[in-house]
Order: C-alpha cells, then sequence, then structure tokens
C-alpha cells in the first residue's frame, strides 16, 4: 500500500564546524565529521542542528491537528587511538515544539540518543566495524528521513582485496526503526532467528553491478538481489531484480528497468518496475528505481497477479535552487508526486523544502498532500 500516512517537511539545516549541507534530496545526506584544530589531532568533531515543520491532510494543511515543528541537534565524533583504530559516535538530541495530538517526531517530546557508537578497525584491506552503525544495502539499509537515520547494533565486514571490488557481510544484532526515538530492539531472541547480509559490489569505468544475499528470520524469508548499470555517456541505462522467499505462502520477484539522461542542465529518469504475488522482503527501505518519497515501489504487489509501476522524473538547478519533481504510477494502488527544493542560503545553512501527494485509485479519491 501506499504510505499516506508518511507527512514531510520544511526542513533548515545548518552545518557546524564548517562543511556544505548537501542539496536536499529524496533522502538527506548525513554531515561527516571533519578536523578540528583545537581538539586533539587524532579526534574529529561535526555538528549539525536542524528545524523540521510538517503538516499533511490528517485534518487540513497547517491545522495544529496536523502539523509539527521540531528542533534537533546532532554531534560527530570520531577518535583515532593510533592507526587503523577509531571509535566513532553520533548524538542526537531533539524536541518538539507543536501540539501533541499530531504527533511526535522521534515518538517523545524530547530526548537523546546515540544513533552511531562502534569501534572500526582496519587492516591490510579490510575493515571491521563492531557497534551502532548506519548500514547502506539495496533492501537493507538506514532510511534517512525526518531527524536522524535508522539505525542497527550490527558487526560489518568490508573487503577491497580484489581490484573494483568490495565485499561486505554484516550481522545485525538490533534495530533502531527510523522515528522511533531511542527504541533499539533487540534481534538475539531464539525464536528472531539471525539477521544478516552478504554482498559484492563491482565498479569500473562506465559499469557497476552489485550481488547480495538477505537472511531475514525475524520476518521469514531469504532474498537474492542483484542491479547492473552501463553508462554510455549521454545515456545511462540500469537494471534490478530482488527474488523473495517466504517460508510460508507465496515468493515475490521484483523486477526494475530505469533509463537517464540529460538535456542542457536537466536530469530526466525514466523506469518501470514488475512485482509478483507478494511484496518483496526489505528492511527499512529499498533502492528500486520506481520507489517515490512516500512509496516504496517493491512492496506494491497483489497476490497471484503482476504488478506494474512507473516513474518519470527531473532535476536541475536554476539560479542555485535545486530542483527535482517525479511522478509514479503504482498499478491499482494509485499515484504520487513529489516537488522538492533545495538552497544553500549560505555554505553553512541549507533550505529544503517538499510537497509530496498521493492519490488511491478508489472511486472519488482525494489526493492526500503533505507539505
Amino acid at each position: 500500500m501506499i504510505k499516506l500516512s508518511i507527512a514531510t517537511a520544511l526542513a533548515v539545516s545548518i552545518a557546524l564546524a564548517g562543511g556544505d549541507i548537501a542539496p536536499i534530496e529524496s533522502t538527506s545526506v548525513v554531515t561527516p565529521p571533519i578536523a578540528v584544530n583545537d581538539c586533539h589531532k587524532s579526534t574529529t568533531i561535526a555538528g549539525k542542528l536542524q528545524g523540521y515543520y510538517y503538516t499533511w491532510e490528517g485534518e487540513d494543511l497547517f491545522k495544529k491537528e496536523s502539523s509539527q515543528l521540531a528542533t534537533a541537534a546532532t554531534l560527530d565524533i570520531s577518535h583515532t587511538f593510533f592507526d587503523g583504530l577509531s571509535a566513532n559516535f553520533t548524538a542526537v538530541g531533539y524536541t518538539n515544539v507543536m501540539n501533541k495530538k499530531a504527533g511526535y517526531l522521534e515518538e517523545h517530546k524530547d530526548g537523546a540518543f546515540f544513533n552511531v557508537a562502534n569501534l572500526t578497525a582496519s587492516f591490510w584491506d579490510t575493515t571491521l566495524i563492531a557497534g551502532r552503525q548506519l548500514i547502506d544495502s539495496p533492501m537493507f539499509g538506514s532510511f534517512d528521513w525526518l531527524l536522524a537515520p535508522s539505525a542497527f547494533e550490527a558487526y560489518t565486514v568490508i573487503n577491497k582485496s580484489i581490484t573494483n571490488l568490495t565485499l561486505v557481510g554484516t550481522y545485525v544484532t538490533k534495530i533502531r526503526p527510523n522515528n522511533t526515538g531511542d527504541n533499539f530492539l533487540k534481534l538475539t531472541n531464539k525464536e528472531d532467528g539471525d539477521q544478516y547480509a552478504l554482498g559484492a559490489n563491482y565498479a569500473k569505468d562506465a559499469f557497476n553491478a552489485s550481488l547480495w544475499y538477505y537472511n531475514i528470520d525475524v520476518a521469514d524469508y531469504t532474498q537474492v538481489y542483484g542491479d547492473v548499470g552501463y553508462d554510455f555517456g549521454t545515456v545511462s541505462v540500469a537494471g534490478q531484480v530482488a527474488s523473495t522467499n517466504y517460508k510460508t505462502g507465496l515468493d515475490s520477484m521484483a523486477y526494475a528497468a530505469k533509463i537517464s539522461t540529460k538535456i542542457s542542465n536537466i536530469n530526466l529518469m525514466a523506469a518501470l518496475s514488475s512485482v509478483s504475488d507478494k511484496s518483496a522482503g526489505l528492511v527499512e527501505r529499498d533502492n528500486f528505481y520506481t520507489s517515490s518519497w512516500n512509496t516504496f515501489a517493491s512492496s506494491i504487489a497483489i497476490e497471484n497477479e503482476d504488478t506494474l509501476s512507473w516513474k518519470l522524473g527531473a532535476s536541475a538547478v536554476f539560479s542555485d535552487l535545486n530542483t527535482e519533481i517525479s511522478y509514479a504510477g503504482y498499478g491499482d494502488d494509485g499515484s504520487e508526486f513529489d516537488f522538492i527544493v533545495g538552497y544553500d542560503v549560505t555554505k553553512n545553512v541549507n533550505f529544503g523544502a517538499i510537497f509530496t501527494s498521493t492519490t488511491q485509485n478508489v472511486s472519488d479519491a482525494k489526493a492526500s498532500n503533505a507539505l
């Protein structure tokens, strides 16, 4: 189903300790740590202040019952003990300003938590990460929305011994779902089984490909995912597939293809996807080409049928204003229109706004809008 309950927002971000804030996209970018001269030479610190306002048509736009304003401060600290071993922390503190009836971001009026807290060790061509961390893989990863991305407690190994090839393995013991405060859910009970991902990413010149295997016992499935892409210069093409094997009931097969090009300073894309029999397995988010701000395309499925989805998009920079627009259709479920803008007010201050509208394919259905 299209997630009509998700409302999107205006956001103002201020980076501390220097560094540019990336233009707003469908998923925001966490500001990386940079060196601070007054600290010990092996310590880096960075920060971000954020104000996030959103309103949606639960009642009407801008009504107090369907509007919320929250502020957050994020502090990133990395300390290197010696060459090859470091400790990394991301602390998030937040407070909600407006009506409780609208619901609080991060589920509480205010609070604080460590979203990242890990030890990272590197030797030869291998990196080990143990503790709270962000995970980035196609069908299992940190959903970066609202005040802080979802996070995991995990053990991750990354190896780059082979030229152009990156091998990844991660075993997850806890998950903090997006927008749930400090609620890290334990996944190590006997009945939960094992949650892990194994992946290989290859990139050389204009060609790239990846292959992943997911074992998610807590959701009773295993999955094989693969994608491939090639940049011909004026045109880029890409394809992806996700085959999900559920322990009970129907399995799922999902495909997607995308073509993109650039005309003058405008980036254009068109994508098509199909999901058969059942929603594909995912943890927190997918990366399907037809997914939109409020909709994970790989989850749009009807039992014993093929569900076709499509998406058209364009993005450009006009007078320093980063602009993105897209329209997508999701089988018999409905459609979504997204309009996103971002502007760097100063080197360290960024403003972003998102208007999103979702419509269900039912008689007399009205669009559900959010800003």
